[in-house]
């Protein structure tokens, strides 16, 4: 197998031709992306412009470095941290549906978030504190409750939908209980979306999201390890126990964070991760192909949002959970066929 080493001082990877062509595809689809959403808006701007905003120049300075600017960054990183998280569940639970969104920790995200806007009034810091601690307990409670009898990727899957259908209605409840103009604003965030982004609501999710992308090639080989099975992962000197408690803190930390700024995104971290490992024709979940597609996705269905009703725009959730749907049916007939 043909392949690219890459140097960093005293460290070296290497990185299948494959991989590499398909992570700079992405990268390009991205970048692309990126310049069509600042360009789309109220009104169009042309590249030109937008070049030129972007240097401080012209007319449209606010509208493209204010406005639009941050719905475009939160697009790309959120969509990267869901891309994240999916590859780092489903590499855990060795399953295709292991994702957030799936076994319940988006779920789990919103009810934190719920309990601190109907209690607390829901500041930016308080709904991300909240949503991490509700994705964490869920975690937690899936985790303890699957390791029953010895922790199996299917067994967790499982009872993560059981325990997702039972936020849900908590969930319901909550809302139900609320203030009526509480409901409202939870029910609409619960939709998913990035309209009204801002800077200053996404300053600190990015450095949480920067801190946990940066770590994560530290245990891409472990993951891969892993990934070959238990008995493998442990002759080769891998700790199971301390891997599986940081893939859960870092999985569950992405989507809360995401969740806490845009309410929960359903189906990118369930359909990009594999997307991604088809696309660079890798035999597990690659991390970095799964981010790069996330972020692809998410942007692209902002996009669609922006433009399906315009000049209404969409929260995002409901063209990702289309996206998704359509992309759970093709992975059930496959398996379906397979079986």
């Amino acid at each position: 197998m043909k392949a690219y080493v890459l140097r960093f001082g005293p460290y070296s990877a290497a990185v299948d031709r494959r991989t590499a062509v398909t992570l700079a595809a992405l990268v390009v689809a991205a970048l692309g992306l990126a310049l069509l959403g600042l360009c789309q808006g109220a009104t169009w701007a042309s590249p030109v412009e937008v070049l030129r905003a972007l240097a401080g120049q012209g007319d449209a300075v606010v509208v493209i470095t204010e406005w639009r600017a941050p719905r475009v960054a939160a697009a790309l990183v959120f969509g990267a941290a869901l891309g994240l998280s999916g590859a780092i569940f489903q590499n855990l639970t060795r399953n295709p549906l292991g994702s957030p969104d799936v076994i319940g920790l988006d779920s789990g995200a919103y009810t934190g978030a719920l309990v601190v806007i109907t209690m607390l009034g829901g500041t930016s810091a308080q709904l991300a504190v909240g949503s991490i601690v509700g994705g964490l307990v869920t975690a937690a409670a899936v985790y303890v409750l699957s390791a029953r009898g010895g922790l199996s990727g299917l067994r967790l899957i499982v009872i993560g939908i059981a325990v997702n259908a039972i936020l849900v209605a908590l969930n319901s409840w909550i809302v139900l209980r609320a203030e009526l103009e509480v409901a409202i604003a939870a029910t609409a965030w619960h939709a998913g979306s990035l309209n009204g982004v801002n800077w200053e609501d996404v300053l600190l999710p990015f450095a949480v999201i920067g801190v946990l992308a940066a770590g994560a090639p530290f245990l891409a080989h472990a993951i891969q390890q892993s990934a070959l099975g238990d008995e493998v992962a442990m002759t080769s000197g891998v700790d199971l126990p301390r891997l599986r408690l940081l893939l859960v803190l870092a999985g569950v930390t992405c989507t809360s964070t995401v969740t806490a700024v845009a309410g929960p995104i359903a189906f990118i971290a369930l359909s990009a991760p594999q997307i991604g490992r088809r696309l660079a024709g890798a035999p597990g979940v690659p991390l970095a192909p799964a981010a790069l597609t996330g972020a692809v996705l998410l942007l692209a269905a902002d996009l669609a949002a922006q433009l399906l009703l315009a000049p209404i725009s969409l929260p995002v959730g409901v063209v990702t959970t289309v996206i998704g749907g359509c992309y759970l049916i093709w992975l059930l007939y496959r398996e379906v066929r397979r079986a």
